[in-house]
């Protein structure tokens, strides 16, 4: 998770890994998930943000793949905003973004995009961006903070947490 993911070769078949991606992300109530999460350093995510459409009604048909992703821009305010990881259970932080950008990838029929997104979007891309880029959201955070969730932190990486999915821990078989 803390390297940067590999280009796919284009036109690799990625039916089956997207459509086991979204079943993975829903089944653990998330909006986004990045192949790097599944144990693939690969340059690819899916987004579903229909789940906020209540507070974030932009989002209702927010349902993408994102292929050899990348951010050409991010421009706008930085706003501040609580988000979770998937990958990191049970911790939530205040993380500063830029409130817009555009982004070309290709979508999963190949197909070259290049677009634009703001508010809720562009953040959900970012965060799965960084997944690629070899960053979590605790990176950004203060080392003040870091060092506050140090132990959690490596709780987590040792399989102590409560998670209601099935995740992989990379120092589980090292804590028994």
């Amino acid at each position: 998770m803390k390297q940067v993911a590999e280009e796919i070769k284009l036109g690799t078949d990625l039916q089956s890994l997207v459509s086991d991606m979204f079943e993975t992300m829903y089944e653990a109530h998330g909006i986004g998930l990045a192949a790097p999460q599944i144990g693939k350093s690969i340059r690819l995510f899916v987004v579903d943000g229909g789940a906020l459409q209540e507070d974030e009604p932009d989002l209702k048909n927010f349902k993408k793949v994102f292929i050899n992703p990348q951010i050409i821009e991010e421009t706008g305010q930085f706003w501040v905003m609580e988000e979770g990881c998937l990958s990191i259970p049970g911790i939530r932080e205040n993380v500063s973004r830029k409130e817009n950008l555009r982004i070309r990838y290709y979508d999963l029929d190949w197909q070259e995009k290049e677009e634009t997104y703001s508010g809720m979007a562009a953040r959900i891309i970012q965060h799965e961006y960084d997944h690629l880029e070899g960053k979590l959201f605790i990176d950004y955070l203060s080392p003040l903070k870091k060092r506050l969730l140090k132990n959690k932190l490596a709780n987590i990486s040792k399989g102590i947490t409560d998670a209601d999915y099935k995740m992989r821990f990379p120092l589980a078989s090292k804590a028994r």
